[in-house]
């Protein structure tokens, strides 16, 4: 299949559906003594066409071609007055068998999880709580909107170890200085306890995150990787998370006891520029840490891979055209593992570049984006294959 006619074919479907149909909100209700009570539902889908290419000789042979959905999720949210609300969100995803590494070796089926459940209590501005599983709070990219990137989507380097975007807890948090100064404290499941894992002992994972807002303030408990425009934005933030003693240097004679420890920092801005568009630049850096725990006689997995010991960094730029609903970007990031895929101190480099192509007033996005995968050691490394990759994406985003 050609590329090319690939995307303009979406592309020309997507422009159809939004001339056909008219902008669209979830279902508002509202309920009780003077209508205290309020109901919304929405949806939120990704569905994604991708051509992946593993042989830098482009070998027809080493390329994939795959349909799937990225995200397929309802969310319900409720509030009564202005002090409590809660936030119901489930997922639904298939056959997600096109994975970094290639394909997997046997179908990965189906799974429907219930992926936030969480209750917001505003006591004031300045001190909120967050009870239930939510995303916790290291990394703003983790805490960006999955329907609002920049980008195609957010890293898939950036995440903590032993859970995946959400965990369990409990979260203060509040605005101070008028916005300009957020502050967030949580406590969270972190890695859960089971008898066949091998851990020294189970405890709370511990977080601290903060940002200074410098123009407009970003107030919520989310993130956004662009406002459209709509905010002049310059933000800066930093955040550390801990979990103590929650390995063992040998998983095998269960000796020497290591904590994780993880911080990072970041900055986005965003600006509007008059007569032109929005300019929107982001970086940041992270850095996990397990005190080389990788290096032991039987390091525990959990340590190893993609979300565990690491630390790289991101830089991310967009531009807004003015007189359509049309935004370039380009992504570049950089990443070392100490263990991935058996190879040691493996060091990767990530560079992407799109666009995005807004419709319905944002009820529906596309986007399209090219990505350049490149590893510093490839090969067969003792039964796992890595490989220098490129990768073209398209996506049709539907939020209502």
């Amino acid at each position: 299949m050609n590329r090319t006619r690939s995307i303009f074919a979406i592309a020309a479907l997507a422009a159809l559906v939004a001339l056909a149909a008219p902008a669209m909100a979830g279902p508002q209700m509202t309920f009780g003594p003077e209508d205290q009570g309020t109901l919304q539902i929405d949806v939120k889908s990704q569905f994604q066409m991708t051509m992946k290419d593993t042989d830098s000789e482009g070998d027809d042979v080493d390329s994939i071609m795959n349909f799937n959905f990225r995200r397929n999720r309802l969310a319900f949210m409720g509030a009564w007055g202005e002090k409590l609300s809660v936030y119901a969100q489930t997922e639904y995803v298939e056959d997600v068998n096109l994975g970094l590494f290639g394909l997997a070796d046997a179908d990965q089926g189906s799974n429907f999880q219930m992926l936030d459940a969480v209750a917001r209590i505003k006591l004031s501005d300045g001190f909120r709580m967050n009870v239930g599983k939510f995303k916790y709070n290291l990394s703003r990219e983790n805490l960006e909107a999955c329907e609002a990137p920049l980008s195609l989507d957010r890293s898939l380097f950036i995440r903590a170890p032993f859970t995946s975007t959400r965990d369990m807890g409990v979260a203060v948090w509040g605005n101070l200085a008028e916005g300009k100064v957020q502050y967030r404290l949580d406590a969270m499941e972190g890695r859960k306890a089971l008898s066949t894992y091998a851990m020294p002992k189970s405890s709370f994972r511990y977080s601290a995150r903060a940002h200074l807002s410098l123009w407009d303030s970003e107030t919520e408990y989310g993130y956004k990787g662009s406002y459209l425009g709509a905010k002049k934005v310059f933000t800066l933030g930093a955040a550390v998370q801990t979990e103590p003693e929650v390995v063992y240097e040998d998983a095998v004679a269960k000796t020497g006891k290591l904590d994780y420890n993880a911080y990072t920092v970041d900055m986005f801005y965003e600006r509007p520029i008059q007569e032109t568009g929005a300019i929107t630049l982001s970086a940041a850096y992270e850095n996990i840490d397990f005190d080389d725990a990788y290096m032991g006689m039987n390091p525990d997995p959990g340590t190893c891979g993609l979300n565990g010991q690491k630390n790289g960094w991101y830089a991310k730029a967009g531009y807004l055209l003015q007189t359509q609903p049309l935004q370039f970007f380009a992504r570049y990031e950089s990443w070392k593992f100490a263990l991935l895929n058996n190879v040691y101190n493996q060091k990767l480099d990530w560079f992407s570049v799109g666009a995005n192509y807004f419709m319905m007033d944002n009820v529906l996005k596309l986007t399209v984006e090219h990505t350049g995968l490149s590893f510093d050691e490839t090969g067969d490394i003792d039964g796992l294959v890595t490989n220098d990759t490129g990768t073209l994406i398209t996506q049709l985003q539907l939020v209502f």
